[in-house]
Parts: structure tokens; sequence; C-alpha cells
């Protein structure tokens, strides 16, 4: 497996020959609305859409914050084989956008795709905050990888954990995203991140959406911090950059 980030929740992920996509954000800097207020971009992604090229299929979080998918990673869908997300997903942006509800599973080449659940909040804030999902990856002598996708909850991980066993790696969205509509976090700390990923038992660990976005409290600093004592566990990429292989522990 090889991992390349691109910036914010986007990463490009080969999995035993075929290529996924994360969230697809592809916007310059700015403000983006959403409802009566705006999130704000600070940085662009490393690469383009165009050097993405093209994917298996996408995994889509969820579709309504504009710092998962803004207006070029809406294009990006239009020609995407097929985009793995949630039913209100589905509904709203049609195909090639597929719901994968929880604990249920689509084959993508080699690679089973399980849909798992996600908590974009503190408890009873769904109805303010939307439907999100995550995802875990599988095959026959591939690594098991885990997407968080928008999750706040340890609960929720704790879950996950419960039902598919240890990981080998995983994806974790660890920015500690915060907004006014909110009392709590949206998005896993950099605390949380690493107690996730002892839940899980995750021999390798790539933060995503923890920078470019201002409605982040935590970065690159405080995740390398959270992790000081595993350092062989952590993959801090910058943008652009790739993980090498990684490799199931089976």
């Amino acid at each position: 497996m090889n991992i390349r980030y691109v910036g914010g929740p986007t990463a490009v992920l080969e999995l035993g020959g075929v290529r996924l996509l994360t969230d697809p954000t592809f916007d310059a800097p700015g403000d983006y609305p959403i409802g009566n207020r705006a999130l704000t971009k600070t940085a662009g992604p490393a690469i383009g859409a165009d050097a993405v090229g093209p994917v298996d299929a996408v995994l889509l979080s969820h579709d309504q914050h504009p710092d998962n998918l803004d207006r070029a990673g809406r294009a990006y869908l239009a020609g995407a084989p097929l985009v793995l997300s949630t039913a209100s997903a589905a509904e709203r942006l049609g195909p090639p956008v597929r719901a994968l509800p929880a604990w249920t599973s689509a084959e993508v080449g080699g690679v089973r795709i399980t849909a798992v659940p996600a908590q974009h909040g503190p408890d009873g804030t769904l109805h303010l905050v939307g439907e999100v999902t995550g995802f875990v990856l599988s095959g026959p002598g591939l690594p098991t990888v885990y997407v968080s996708g928008d999750n706040a909850s340890l609960d929720v991980v704790r879950e996950v954990a419960g039902r598919v066993g240890p990981v080998d790696v995983a994806l974790l969205f660890a920015g500690g995203a915060r907004t006014p509509l909110v009392d709590g976090y949206l998005t896993l700390t950099s605390e949380d991140a690493r107690a996730a990923a002892e839940l899980l038992g995750a021999r390798d660990v790539v933060p995503l959406h923890f920078e470019h976005w201002a409605h982040f409290t935590q970065g690159r600093e405080t995740v390398a911090e959270a992790f000081a004592g595993h350092p062989g566990r952590l993959h801090l990429l910058a943008p652009g950059e790739t993980t090498g292989d990684l490799r199931s522990s089976a």
C-alpha cells in the first residue's frame, strides 16, 4: 500500500493495484460559504485533480461541508467511475455516488470497502452537522486500513475496533475542528488520534485533515507531540509526499 497526501482530507491510496481517493478538495485558498457563514481555507492542494488522474473509486465521507467536498472536488466526482458515501450524499448528488450503509461492503478490484460509523461532533449534534461515514479497506494479503472520515468520537472508534479487529494502517482526520455551531470538537484532536490508534492497534498512522483550514484548533505540531512516544508509528506527511510501501502484518 502507498498513500500520497494531497492536502486537507484528500489523499490517494494505492492498495493491491486499486487506486482510491479520499474526500476530494482541490479549490484554492479563500472563504467558502456554508449556510450563513463561511469556512476559510488557508492553503491549496499540493497537486490538482488533473495530476491525481483517474481512480477506481472515491471514498467520500460526506458532501455537505466544503472542507470535505469543494467545487473542484464535485467536478472530479462527475468523472469518477464510483463514489461511495452516505445515503444523504447519494440523494443530493446522484450518480456516480452510491450509498454504502454502515457495516455493508462493496468490492472494487481485489479490495473490499466496508462503510463504518462516524460521528461528526458530540452526542446529539447529528441534526446540526449531518450524516458522515468512515471506511475500512481489506483484502487477501492486503493491509487492513481504517479511514476515519470526520469522526470525533472515541466510542465510535472503539466500536469499529471491536468489529474489525486490529488494523494495519489508520488514516485519522485529526485537526480538532471547531465551529460556533457546535459546542465541542467536530473531529479528533491530536491526543484523541493517538488514543484512536491505540484502540485500533494500528501499526501505521497517517493523519489527514489537520491543516489548511482556519477552523482547526490543532495541527502538525500537536500531532507530532501526541505521537512523540511512538515515532515509528506516525507518518506525518508533507503535502505531496508519499508513505512508501505499507504492508500487512499478516
